[in-house]
């Protein structure tokens, strides 16, 4: 009877979520089918088992979403990409000819927004108001989500959202929403935040995409072209002409593209979960011998980075970062914004010396996400490694080694790393593999040379990686073997 209570509770939630975004034509004027007529095709899915329906949600997941978004460049070069081809970028397969912005249209941005599907609107959102704030975590958790094999969903915290959309000189109008007319509710969001990007021996003021999520039953409106369109206004009022972004899919055209890679803390409870891309190769004890950490950090110096570090941390990045074709800058501001450390957001540690010279740094922010239906776990903490450098003779394998061992301490159970910087000097020696996912760099309005993924050291704090259920390469089954 519970059981039964509980999946009827459950239907009428899909049916008044699907009432709350009905809407009277799509984009061609035409009247259209209720949702209900597609975001439910299985009505006979509740009677089945709690197992049998998330192995059907997985498969109708990876049906619908397959065969529309390129993962590599040869799966791109059979789409037609009717969006991207009206704008600024460079076309695939194009060789980049000199360098410079595509067109020039900052001073021309049209003072109209673009128009949206009848009974929608725009809606710039208020960050610093809690309930909208809640809102857009709600519409992010919900939807903003690639997991291949549907076993863990984001729980993006506020925390987290206003560490990343706020940082210094944000502008509220690069927040832009999507709102239902009749019920206000929101169903869309894009947003940016300015930062000075450095191309080659070329600094631009760009806009910084953070975030681009539509509500997953609105998906067949188009909607995405719409809010790119109207974010690109909005920046251009600014006059601001150029964008950089990432995203797990193939556009065009990629400036880089680095691989994921993950490391586990806790085997145990990634394999329990069935974490996405962590695969149970070897029998659980040699696993866990094989993965397992010092108990405490080697290096001299190591502690968490405060105020008084701000200027040295500073200096440190620009002169180690210097060699990188494609990274960010870094004022005073950006360094406290972006790596103070806040509790369940950001951690950054310093190795500062007795003479008070710091000669390495190492960050990393964390992002939880809920486990679905699994009955002993509820979560699955995940530290993306935000920067790692050091300075000349520095230990930076050292370095690294000591931020697992911090990390594990604070009941992290994965790290994910991308191979851009310095970082394959330490991923495999400290058993990273690859996640089986990439992650590719995009300039919107700004033409040049591709990068290797070394040469790339840019911020990218978004959630990136869930990675899909893969074999380990070669290096790395060899070495369990030796184990």
């Amino acid at each position: 009877n519970k059981l039964a209570a509980k999946k009827k509770k459950a239907k009428q939630r899909h049916e008044e979520e699907d009432a709350s975004l009905q809407i009277g034509a799509n984009d061609s004027g035409k009247e259209m089918l209720p949702l209900t007529a597609f975001a439910r095709p299985l009505p006979q899915l509740d009677s089945l088992p709690e197992s049998k329906q998330q192995e059907i949600q997985r498969a109708l997941h990876l049906f619908s979403f397959g065969q529309t978004m390129p993962r590599t460049l040869q799966q791109a070069a059979r789409r037609a990409y009717e969006f991207w081809h009206t704008q600024p970028v460079p076309k695939l397969g194009e060789t980049a000819m000199g360098r410079g912005q595509i067109t020039a249209g900052e001073a021309s941005a049209r003072e109209e927004p673009y128009s949206l599907p009848r009974g929608f609107s725009w809606d710039t959102l208020e960050l610093s108001r809690p309930s909208v704030m809640q809102e857009l975590r709600t519409l992010l958790n919900e939807n903003y989500t690639e997991d291949d094999d549907n076993t863990v969903a984001p729980d993006l915290s506020v925390d987290y959202l206003q560490w990343v959309l706020q940082p210094p000189n944000w502008l509220a109008q690069w927040h832009c929403g999507v709102r239902v007319e009749s019920n206000k509710k929101l169903v869309g969001f894009i947003a940016a935040v300015p930062a000075d990007v450095h191309v080659y021996d070329t600094v631009k003021r760009m806009a910084q995409i953070k975030f681009l999520c539509v509500h997953k039953k609105l998906r067949l409106k188009r909607m995405t072209p719409v809010l790119i369109r109207e974010l690109a206004r909005r920046v251009r009022r600014q006059g601001v002409g150029q964008a950089a972004y990432t995203a797990s899919v193939v556009l065009p055209t990629p400036l880089s593209s680095c691989r994921l890679h993950h490391r586990p803390l806790n085997l145990r409870k990634l394999l329990e979960v069935q974490y996405p891309g962590i695969r149970g190769d070897m029998p659980p004890q040699r696993a866990l011998k094989f993965y397992r950490l010092p108990e405490n950090t080697k290096t001299a110096g190591l502690r968490p980075m405060t105020k008084d570090h701000i200027e040295r941390v500073r200096r440190l990045l620009q002169a180690n970062l210097s060699k990188f074709h494609l990274k960010a800058g870094w004022s005073r501001e950006e360094v406290a914004h972006w790596l103070l450390p806040r509790e369940d957001v950001i951690d950054t540690y310093v190795v500062e010396a007795d003479d008070g010279a710091l000669t390495g740094v190492v960050s990393f922010y964390g992002i939880s996400s809920k486990v679905l239906n699994h009955r002993l776990h509820g979560s699955v903490r995940a530290a993306h490694l935000f920067y790692a450098t050091s300075a000349a003779g520095g230990d930076l394998v050292q370095l690294a080694e000591d931020a697992l061992v911090l990390l594990k301490s604070k009941g992290f159970d994965i790290v994910i790393a991308a191979d851009v910087m310095d970082n394959n000097r330490f991923l495999e020696q400290l058993k990273f593999s690859f996640s089986g996912k990439w992650l590719h760099y995009y300039l919107y309005n700004w033409r040049c040379p591709t990068l290797s993924s070394d040469k790339v050291c840019c911020k990218e704090n978004k959630r990136s990686e869930n990675g899909r259920r893969v074999s380990r390469d070669a290096k790395t089954r060899k070495k369990m073997d030796e184990c």
